[in-house]
């Protein structure tokens, strides 16, 4: 549940109703993470004002907001880096701020570098990693297995990791997050500075993480990243939630469909704004790269219909045209600009 709100490299290692109109995160079992009130300030800058986060067993939770939002002190105060000026916060149950070294063996923590020694295997990257928390040297051994499997990292185990991609990099950064078999992972920005493909490689590890029974705290500058990945999605912007859901609960929480027209050529697209501003009154978004015009529609069909009939009278070629769902992105810039503030 995220209510109302007036709210690192490496690795740390060990997973109801609301108010003010935010809705709550749903879910059967005890809280992973319960924050109730939670204030963290940095001097004279309040970086999380007032936060109440409830996330469930079961779930991969993204938290979304702009630079500056709160986002990675959110996940430092939960991984016990940051203490909270004012408020509580429990964490599987405990108190973070009483019992931070319990707290501590039941997470993982992976920022926003990939945290390897490049001169070791991938293998032995991870059978260190599970010494220094304690494991004995057979024990080791098999909780790297274990994350080689999970992570899809059989092939290239034994390679030294100096000559992984960056897509492998980030998942062998993961598998040293998980040999502590952890009940919750924290994964702060994964995939910041990775190509596509990388991009794909750490979902999909996700997503057999997910299935194996981790939950995941994420946060993203990725819109799309959370849309593939998220159960849930918070939005917060100077501290404070703003918006709190399901990915289609909030797609619905903006109100409107989206009609997008894709032109032949870009002289075409100023004209094919201005029949979508005349019938719908409401200034369209042109992309000239893409050659795109999209904005947000209230009359469903009937509106797209007369869009169709314009263009056409207009002479306009038009190479795709369509009504859909808005995407993430075009939710979180909306809720954004909202709260007093754009990315």
């Amino acid at each position: 549940m995220i209510t109302d709100t007036s709210a690192s490299s490496g690795a740390v290692r060990g997973p109801a109703g609301g108010r003010a109109g935010v809705p709550p995160l749903a879910g059967r079992d005890t809280p992973l993470i319960e924050a109730h009130r939670v204030t963290v300030r940095y001097g004279k800058v309040t970086a999380l004002d007032g936060l109440d986060v409830t996330a469930l067993p079961g779930q991969v939770l993204a938290v979304l907001g702009p630079n500056g939002a709160g986002k990675t002190t959110f996940v430092r105060t939960i991984a016990t880096l940051v203490r909270p000026d004012s408020g509580e916060l429990r964490v599987l149950g405990r108190d973070a701020a009483a019992d931070p070294a319990g707290v501590r063996r039941d997470i993982g923590l992976a920022g926003q570098s990939a945290a390897v020694e490049p001169a070791m295997t991938g293998r032995e990257n991870l059978e260190m990693t599970a010494r220094l928390f304690g494991h004995g040297r057979r024990a080791a051994r098999r909780a790297a297995d274990v994350v080689i499997g999970q992570l899809s990292l059989g092939e290239v185990a034994d390679r030294r990791s100096g000559t992984y991609s960056g897509g492998q990099r980030r998942r062998l950064d993961l598998g040293a997050s998980l040999v502590g078999a952890p009940r919750l992972l924290l994964l702060d920005e994964p995939t910041t500075g990775l190509d596509p493909a990388g991009r794909r490689e750490v979902w999909d590890a996700v997503r057999g993480l997910t299935a194996s029974g981790t939950a995941i705290l994420l946060t993203t500058h990725y819109l799309e990243e959370a849309d593939e990945l998220a159960d849930q999605v918070v939005v917060i912007d100077h501290g404070r939630a703003i918006a709190a859901g399901a990915v289609s609960e909030l797609k619905g929480s903006i109100g409107l469909d989206v009609i997008e027209v894709s032109v032949a050529g870009a002289a075409q697209l100023g004209p094919a704004g201005d029949v979508l501003l005349q019938v719908t009154g409401a200034q369209p978004r042109l992309d000239p790269a893409a050659r795109k015009a999209r904005v947000p529609a209230a009359g469903g069909v009937a509106e797209l219909a007369e869009v169709i009939s314009g263009l056409a009278g207009a002479r306009i070629d038009v190479e795709e045209i369509g009504l859909r769902r808005p995407t993430l992105d075009e939710v979180f810039l909306t809720l954004t600009v909202n709260s007093g503030r754009q990315s």
